[in-house]
C-alpha cells in the first residue's frame, strides 16, 4: 500500500514508520516538508506522489500552549486537516486522524463510547474536535481513532519524564484524581493498521487495555525500573497548568474489538515494553 504519514518525525509518526515500512511504500512529511496550514502548500507538497491513504498524525499538541497560541493551534489541528482531507478526498484514499480523549469533558463516570456527546473544557481539545469534524465532513472515507495518553520514543512523553527524575533521585508530586487509559505508541500504529486494512470508517477509540491514574501511572515506572524514591500523590488542584484536564477520560475498546477481532495490550506490558527499549537506548542490560 502506498501510505502518506503526516507527522512523521512524531512519537507516533516515527512508531507508524516502524510498524508500515515493510511491504508498503511510505511518503514522510514533517514540518519541512509541508506547511499544511497553508493549503496551497500542502496541494504543492503532494504533487508527484501517489497515495491510497494518508495517516495524519501531525497535530498541535502542547495542550497548555493552545490556551496561548488558540489561532496556531486551530490553524493546525482543523484548517490543517482540512486540506489533508480534501487531498484524501481527490485522490480516492483513505484518511486516519488521529484524535485525542480531551474531546470529552471527563464526567461521565464511566468508559466513553464514540457516539457519547463531546464536551472539550480546554481549547487543545476544541481544535481536535474541529479536526475531527472537519475530516469526517470532507467527503473522504475517515476513520477517527481516538488515543490517549501517547507514549514512545522520539519526543517528549510522561515516561521519559518521570523515569528522569527518577534515576536523579528527585522527589516527584503526580497527580492522582485524573484517570485515562495509557497508550504505547507502538500498539496504537498496530491499531491503526488494523483499521485502516479493514477499511474502518466512523470514530473508533484506539487505547492500550486498563486505566490508571498519572500517580499510578509514575509508581509503575519506579516499580519496574526498581527505583525508590517518594512519589507523593496531590490533586489537581495542587498542580497549575494553563488547561483544564478531564478528570476521567477511559475510552472504552468495545468497538475497536468488534471491528479487529483484538484488544490492545494491557497498559502495564506496553510500560514494561517501552522501559526494556529505554534501557537498550541508554547502553543498559535489558
Amino acid at each position: 500500500m502506498r501510505i502518506l504519514i503526516t507527522g512523521a518525525n512524531g512519537i507516533l509518526g516515527r512508531a507508524l514508520r516502524a510498524q508500515l515500512e515493510q511491504g508498503n511504500t511510505l511518503y514522510l512529511w514533517g514540518r519541512g516538508e509541508a506547511d499544511l496550514t497553508d493549503e496551497a502548500a500542502t496541494r504543492a507538497a503532494a504533487k508527484g506522489i501517489e497515495f491510497e491513504a494518508v495517516i495524519h498524525a501531525a497535530a498541535f499538541t502542547n495542550v497548555d500552549g493552545a490556551e496561548r497560541e488558540t489561532e496556531q493551534a486551530m490553524a493546525v489541528n482543523r484548517d490543517g486537516t482540512r486540506h489533508v482531507a480534501a487531498l484524501a478526498r481527490e485522490r480516492g484514499a483513505a484518511m486516519v486522524y488521529v484524535g485525542t480523549d480531551y474531546v470529552f469533558d471527563g464526567t461521565k463516570g464511566a468508559p466513553y463510547v464514540e457516539s457519547d456527546p463531546t464536551n472539550p473544557a480546554s481549547v487543545y481539545g476544541k481544535t481536535k474536535l474541529a479536526g475531527e469534524t472537519a475530516a469526517l465532513e470532507s467527503g473522504a472515507a475517515v476513520v477517527v481513532a481516538r488515543t490517549s495518553w501517547l507514549f514512545g520514543s522520539g519526543g517528549k512523553n510522561f515516561v521519559d519524564t518521570i523515569a528522569d527524575r527518577l534515576e536523579k533521585a528527585v522527589p516527584l508530586r503526580v497527580v492522582n484524581d485524573q484517570r485515562g487509559s495509557p497508550t504505547y505508541a507502538r500498539d496504537l500504529a498496530h491499531g491503526i493498521e488494523l483499521l485502516l486494512r479493514r477499511g474502518a470508517t466512523g470514530i473508533v477509540h484506539v487505547t492500550n487495555s486498563g486505566d490508571t491514574t498519572w500517580h499510578g501511572f509514575a509508581v509503575e515506572i519506579a516499580r519496574y525500573l526498581g527505583i525508590e524514591v517518594e512519589i507523593a500523590a496531590i490533586s489537581s488542584d495542587q498542580l497549575v497548568q494553563a488547561a483544564p484536564r478531564p478528570r476521567e477520560s477511559i475510552l472504552s475498546g468495545a468497538k475497536f474489538r468488534e471491528l479487529t477481532g483484538e484488544s490492545l495490550p494491557k497498559w502495564q506490558d506496553a510500560l514494561h515494553r517501552y522501559l526494556a527499549g529505554r534501557r537498550a537506548r541508554l547502553g543498559e542490560v535489558a
